[in-house]
């Protein structure tokens, strides 16, 4: 994710090997006792992830809990992302005075079923990807790209996004995504100035589909 995101922003990212650590006591409680240990595996390795990224902008480690909507509770000052998939974690934590939002996602580069498409992609939108170069699952990409600007919007602005409320173009020729809100969103956010539309950048290899965008303050 380093390479997605701007110097503001601290990045840590975890293999298989490195996804070992202790939960804080507000975590843990957040996480359950009866989640399977995969669960655990994933919500271990983001948190440890997390510090990391926060020492790295010279922060102490504190907890990072989970919210009801099991949503990252940040520390005070602080905006940050977790993402994991099979083999890969990251997290990314800027400070609030010179990051908005920060949204990011990794996916396995893989093809959609059709069902999953139509969940996803709005049919224009699926006429767009069908004419992209090929040798790259493009609803994958857009997928990715819609659960960053969820991490995105949902911390700001307090409300949930479903797929077709965004519109995500792709530009292959320079890696990067513009995600277009829908209006009807807009209107009835309940905060002022939220964001209406999101540009981003996108990495995709032959095992993974990574995404991510920030927001600057105004």
């Amino acid at each position: 994710m380093r390479d997605l995101l701007p110097p503001e922003v601290a990045v840590a990212v975890a293999r298989p090997q490195d996804w070992s650590g202790q939960l804080y006591a507000e975590e843990a409680a957040g996480l359950g006792e009866r989640a399977v240990d995969s669960r655990r595996r994933d919500f271990t390795a983001g948190r440890v992830c997390a510090r990391r990224a926060m020492a790295a902008l010279g922060l102490p480690p504190v907890a990072v809990p989970a919210a009801e909507d099991r949503a990252p509770v940040w520390p005070a000052g602080t905006v940050g992302s977790i993402t994991h998939t099979r083999g890969y974690c990251a997290a990314a934590v800027a400070r609030r005075s010179e990051v908005r939002g920060v949204g990011m996602d990794a996916e396995q580069h893989k093809e959609l079923s059709p069902g999953v498409r139509r969940l996803i992609c709005l049919p224009e939108e699926e006429d767009r990807y069908a004419r992209l170069p090929s040798g790259v699952s493009w609803p994958t990409v857009a997928f990715s790209a819609k659960e960053t600007v969820y991490k995105l919007w949902h911390p700001l602005v307090g409300t949930w996004l479903d797929f077709h409320d965004a519109t995500v173009d792709l530009d292959p020729d320079f890696g990067t995504f513009t995600a277009r809100i829908a209006p009807a969103r807009i209107d009835a956010a309940p905060v002022d100035r939220p964001p209406t539309r999101v540009i981003g950048r996108y990495v995709v290899d032959s095992d993974l589909v990574r995404t991510a965008a920030v927001l600057l303050p105004q």
